[in-house]
């Protein structure tokens, strides 16, 4: 049986546990060592660190300080790592823990981060899924029920000091050019929120006030949000620091391409069983800047789709030039509307396209001016046949509940 060697009590604040950390620094010290070869479990808390409950209110998606995270399991030091290497990690399952089979759903106030519709959905909202085996249900959103597949958005091994301080101004330098937008266009180091494992007195101090946040995905891997890193993938991840320093958390049952709600997913708490690898001077070997992958070959089989196409021209009409973002924005919309016909609020579709295996895809990037995205929705998570017919859309869900909602307070 595989060592268990981070361990996490959900009732317990992660800020006192010395084997998480939420900030990516060099000087993080390891939190364990193994040696390649190995394979191990690590426990992992949702990526809140358990701030957001099991509830029917939304107030804690609005009020969360989101300087605190994302909390992370590790660093994992592996003997013989050395910067130019690439660590090659089996992930070789994933699951919920055992005392918390459920996770959330929610979209933040624009007040507090926003999200990718945050001007169509300014408000928090959250709703709660199930977890039953392999599927999830939300008692928030009726007539849904789909398989999971289950991966970490967050994973990737420490920067080195050049690293981290390239991203820290390449950041800056972007947050210099409107910093004051709401919500801002990055997040900077933030040494008060700050937890740096097992780092002590006056190094912590100095680490805390440089490290970068973990919000953005970035070369070494981070949080990418990737729903096909799944049980049997296999991620080769650039080595920069000895021992490499590999960190894991913000993991969700189910997500949609793009985590477009951004409390995206359905975040929970739970454990990563896997298996670490060395390429000694694989960066260079390969050409490697950002980690590569081999996708599960387990994923849930979902053959029919309703596909919306979404071009580059804005929901006031204003044309952009090959702008992919804008385009899919657009699918994303025109499948939410699409849903509202068949008794869905807008909250409750837009919560199915963060949640369900909905594939996300670039069509068109070279017909100018319009790029066209598309977003496929898989038919059969649904309790009902929602394609199209002559007889026109039935309502078959109630729109006299829908998802918790928190308005904005001063």
């Amino acid at each position: 049986m595989p060592q268990t060697l981070i361990k996490v009590d959900l009732q317990q604040s992660p800020y006192e546990n010395e084997m998480i950390h939420n900030r990516w620094h060099p000087d993080i010290p390891m939190a364990c060592w193994v040696n390649p070869g190995d394979d191990f479990i690590l426990e992992t808390y949702d990526w809140t660190g358990g701030f957001i409950k099991n509830n029917d209110s939304a107030d804690d998606v609005r009020d969360i300080d989101l300087s605190i995270v994302h909390f992370l399991s590790g660093p994992v030091g592996v003997h013989g790592a050395e910067p130019g290497d690439l660590l090659v990690v089996d992930l070789l399952d994933i699951g919920a823990k055992p005392d918390s089979l459920w996770g959330f759903n929610g979209f933040f106030s624009k007040k507090n981060g926003g999200g990718f519709l945050t001007d169509h959905f300014p408000l928090a909202h959250k709703s709660i899924w199930d977890i039953d085996g392999m599927f999830t249900k939300s008692r928030h959103v009726p007539g849904v029920n789909y398989a999971g597949l289950i991966h970490p958005g967050l994973i990737g091994c420490l920067p080195d000091a050049g690293l981290l301080a390239q991203w820290n101004k390449r950041e800056k330098a972007l947050i210099d050019t409107d910093p004051e937008r709401v919500p801002p266009l990055a997040a900077p180091p933030f040494a008060a929120t700050a937890h740096m494992g097992k780092l002590k007195g006056d190094a912590k101090a100095q680490a805390a006030a440089e490290g970068a946040r973990t919000v953005p995905p970035r070369e070494h891997g981070g949080n990418c949000d990737i729903k096909d890193l799944s049980r049997g993938s296999k991620i080769y991840f650039p080595v920069y620091v000895d021992g490499a320093g590999l960190s894991v958390g913000d993991l969700h049952f189910s997500q949609g391409d793009g985590e477009i709600t951004f409390c995206g997913a359905i975040e929970m708490a739970g454990w990563v069983h896997m298996k670490v690898e060395l390429i000694k001077g694989g960066m260079a070997k390969y050409g490697i800047k950002n980690p590569i992958f081999k996708p599960s070959p387990i994923t849930p089989q979902y053959n029919d789709y309703l596909i919306f196409e979404g071009i580059s021209v804005d929901e006031t009409g204003t044309q952009h030039y090959l702008d992919v973002n804008v385009a899919y924005r657009q699918a994303c919309l025109n499948a939410i509307e699409y849903m509202t016909k068949f008794g869905y609020t807008r909250a409750q579709a837009y919560s199915i396209l963060g949640t369900a295996p909905v594939q996300g895809h670039i069509s068109g990037v070279v017909d100018i001016p319009n790029s066209c995205a598309t977003l496929w929705l898989p038919t059969g998570i649904f309790d009902f046949d929602i394609r199209p017919n002559a007889a026109g859309p039935v309502k078959s869900v109630s729109s006299s509940s829908d998802i918790p909602m928190s308005p904005d307070v001063e």
